[in-house]
């Protein structure tokens, strides 16, 4: 089953927010404290906290930084 082309910028800024938001918290909490045995349920519980934020960022930016990007490259 597809999706209707025009989510695709909803799609596109659910999965870039939710990559980033898994990749960048697992990054800090290493940092942080390490690989622990509660690191994977602090990791999950990071992620469902920052990904709400994230996600309509994400989505908000996306067509402004394209713009900027359209108006700087040639």
């Amino acid at each position: 089953m597809k999706i209707p082309a025009r989510f695709a910028p909803i799609l596109f800024g659910a999965l870039l927010s939710l990559i980033m938001t898994g990749v960048v918290s697992a990054f800090v909490l290493m940092v942080t404290q390490g690989v622990h045995p509660g690191f994977l349920a602090l990791w999950l519980k990071s992620c469902a906290m920052t990904w709400p934020v994230a996600f309509p960022t994400v989505t908000l930016v996306a067509p402004l930084v394209r713009k900027v990007v359209a108006a700087t490259t040639a």
